[in-house]
């Protein structure tokens, strides 16, 4: 059926686009950033917290966005 392979190559599209930004969370240059901000005395979540932080901005624009190119579209 051409509607499910349309609603496929829509989910992949989706999934590498918005879900690729999660592979910089943790990423070594991050780590530096985060290293160099608290030896300046900048107070810098850990690794989980910042986890927490951005689980808790990122999951919510996550189900909106699948609901907007998925249901709506």
């Amino acid at each position: 059926n051409l509607q499910q392979f349309v609603l496929f190559l829509k989910a992949i599209s989706i999934g590498a686009v918005f879900m690729g930004a999660n592979t910089y969370i943790g990423n070594a240059p991050n780590f530096m950033v985060r290293r160099i901000a608290i030896d300046d005395g900048v107070s810098m979540p850990s690794f989980f917290g910042f986890m927490a932080w951005s689980g808790a901005i990122l999951i919510p624009i996550f189900v909106i966005v699948t609901v907007v190119f998925l249901v709506l579209i």
